[in-house]
């Protein structure tokens, strides 16, 4: 891999375009194109923001070489860790919330269930601290892909609920009516839509970046 390579991945791994790279750094984006396509190479100065910018070291910039690559590989572990524990809080909220409410129909089960899902958020948001670019979009690629699923359908449900029967339940209520029938309809077709939208576009992001 040369250095053009490690530019355009770092800054594919960072979401932002050539023109964004350019203006960061201070260049023009024929510069920063020339540096992704070999035609030039980027001056030392210019390295050293890159390496900041980045967040990553000179060495590897001009040289492809990862130092500390023992500690990398644990912090790598500490973030799936916090992956999988978050994923587990947001489908025991989720499992907790819809199981309780259909035997007790109780307000307190929709809001201990969704204190679980925002803990298992928020315990994913601390886990991605330890890991930067490339892995980062990795790991965020992973979680998204699954908890979508149960995230979105207890807020979609909450927002149906609310509109066509007034009132809160985690899950799509269901009434007699030709209204009422096409909403819940048109509920699991937004639904699944988001769901496999987004999981498929995380799978798409997953390949790109291995």
């Amino acid at each position: 891999m040369t250095i053009a390579d490690r530019i355009l991945e770092l800054r594919k791994a960072k979401g932002i375009s050539q023109e964004q790279l350019a203006d960061c750094i201070g260049v023009s984006r024929q510069a920063v194109s020339k540096w992704e396509s070999e035609q030039s190479i980027p001056d030392l100065d210019k390295v050293i923001i890159m390496s900041d910018f980045f967040e990553v070291t000179t060495d590897y910039l001009l040289k492809g070489i990862e130092p500390q690559t023992e500690k990398k590989e644990d912090k790598k572990a500490i973030t799936y860790v916090f992956n999988i524990v978050a994923t587990a809080m947001i489908y025991l909220g989720f499992l907790f919330t819809e199981l309780l409410w259909i035997s007790e129909q109780d307000i307190g089960a929709i809001i201990g269930g969704m204190v679980f899902i925002i803990l298992g958020i928020m315990l994913f948001a601390v886990g991605i601290y330890w890991v930067k670019n490339k892995e980062r979009t990795l790991v965020t690629a992973k979680f998204l892909k699954i908890n979508i699923w149960p995230i979105s359908f207890i807020i979609l449900s909450l927002i149906y609920n609310l509109i066509f029967d007034r009132m809160i339940a985690p899950y799509p209520l269901l009434n007699w009516g030709i209204l009422y029938f096409a909403a819940f309809a048109l509920f699991w077709i937004v639904y699944i839509a988001i769901c496999v939208t987004v999981t498929y576009s995380q799978i798409k992001k997953e390949k790109a970046l291995k």
